[in-house]
């Protein structure tokens, strides 16, 4: 979230980051009145203190004058501020939250290097590699190849879950388990931690990373404070929730494969064919802390290294700025890298890559330490990024990689962890 001081002393860039976003929206007028209130408040509580304190003083050397009905006075005055203080405490501490949950609602403020865009299709494109293949047949679309290799089962994903879940068998759950196992390998090697955490949540975390209370609707409800989570950046990121960091020791990288659960509720009707859209899915996420004037330089790396994984199984992509129509609720800055698939003659996004500055370290109190620069403690800064999305990583190798027979070559980088197989063909 954004500092409060920040959202006060600067309410018209506030309007205007908010305006850029398109959809964004808060409450100026509410805010200043209840920042209004408080200050009153505490205004009110401390003349009170001031009052209390300058009559308990006289308390006793009237007592020792012999002024007992003074005294006395003087003593119910105590009591009555006593009592006055602790109800306006209680205000106070009401109108304290209702400002904080105002100003979380904020999204964050996009940098100055973010283009103006109303949505995702004011995205610039800042780099592509590899080109799209030209086929010499007519390609098939990852639905009609994974159901004819036997490696994905629609109908009884819909059977056994519901509608946007599919079942993935043979070469199919073998590829998605090689995927995960080959990035987790190549961010190892690149310096990323790998963490293997629960994929169950409580509502302090959610709302540490923006989850919430936003995007509550899209979240998946275990109990009443337990949910499933939507990305490991959720788990990553608040791993150190209310810690203080060595400087020294920043960035730190970390990593962790998990299955993400979404419900969807605002996509309804989009990317309903295939495995690109549903509400469980397989993803290794990247999640970095960083120094604030380091930070940028940790999401152009962050990107690369998405970058890589794409290169290494020879998938074409594009690399795009994400506009302030189009960026998250959390992110500074954001880049989509989107693979190519022949299904869609375009290119999709299989990764986004943010830096939230310290947007979530506010709201998950994640700082560092660092004497050597400065005195006491600063925010960190936050980053994340997925590296990659499996399933649909698999789509890509599945329609870029077909045959005119029907099979589906394996990307060479690939094989080792399929066992040594080259070539999917169909079940005998």
């Amino acid at each position: 979230m954004l500092d409060i001081k920040f959202v006060r002393e600067n309410p018209d860039v506030v309007d205007a980051a908010c305006a850029s976003r398109q959809n964004a929206h808060w409450d100026r007028e509410r805010f200043f009145e209840l920042d209004t209130e408080r200050r009153a408040l505490i205004s009110e509580v401390e003349g009170l203190q001031a009052e209390r304190n300058a009559v308990s003083k006289q308390i006793g050397q009237l007592m020792r004058e012999g002024k007992r009905d003074e005294a006395e006075a003087a003593k119910a005055t105590v009591a009555a501020n006593k009592d006055r203080i602790a109800e306006l405490d209680t205000k106070r501490g009401e109108v304290e939250q209702a400002l904080f949950d105002l100003v979380a609602g904020i999204p964050n403020i996009p940098d100055e290097t973010v283009p103006y865009g109303k949505d995702d299709s004011d995205n610039p494109e800042v780099r592509r590699w590899g080109t799209p293949r030209e086929f010499d047949f007519e390609p098939k679309a990852h639905w009609d190849l994974g159901p004819a290799l036997g490696m994905i089962d629609f109908d009884r994903g819909v059977k056994i879950a519901g509608s946007r879940f599919y079942v993935l068998g043979g070469m199919g759950a073998r590829m998605e388990r090689a995927l995960i196992n080959f990035m987790i390998d190549m961010h190892a090697k690149a310096g990323f931690k790998e963490w293997w955490p629960p994929v169950i949540t409580n509502a302090a975390t959610l709302f540490g990373t923006g989850q919430l209370p936003k995007f509550e609707e899209d979240l998946y409800h275990v109990s009443p404070d337990l949910y499933l989570i939507p990305t490991a950046e959720v788990m990553l990121t608040n791993l150190h929730r209310d810690e203080v960091l060595d400087g020294s020791k920043l960035p730190l990288w970390y990593c962790a494969f998990t299955p993400c659960f979404r419900e969807e509720a605002g996509s309804a009707g989009r990317d309903t064919r295939g495995i690109i859209r549903v509400h469980e899915f397989d993803k290794v996420e990247m999640v970095k802390f960083a120094k604030p004037e380091d930070s940028m330089n940790q999401l152009e790396s962050m990107v690369n290294e998405a970058e890589e994984v794409l290169k290494a199984l020879g998938l074409p992509y594009h690399v795009v700025t994400l506009c302030t129509g189009d960026i998250g609720f959390s992110a500074r800055k954001c880049y989509d890298i989107e693979v190519w698939l022949p299904s869609y003659n375009a290119y999709k996004e299989i990764s986004s890559c943010s830096n939230c500055w310290d947007f979530q370290a506010r709201r998950a109190n994640i700082k560092y330490r660092d004497p050597s620069e400065f005195k006491g403690t600063r925010l960190v800064h936050t980053l994340n990024g997925s590296g990659l999305a499996v399933g649909r990583t698999m789509a890509a190798i599945m329609e870029n990689y077909q045959n005119p027979d029907g099979t589906i070559t394996v990307p060479e980088a690939l094989v080792p962890y399929m066992g040594g197989v080259e070539t999917i063909v169909p079940e005998a």
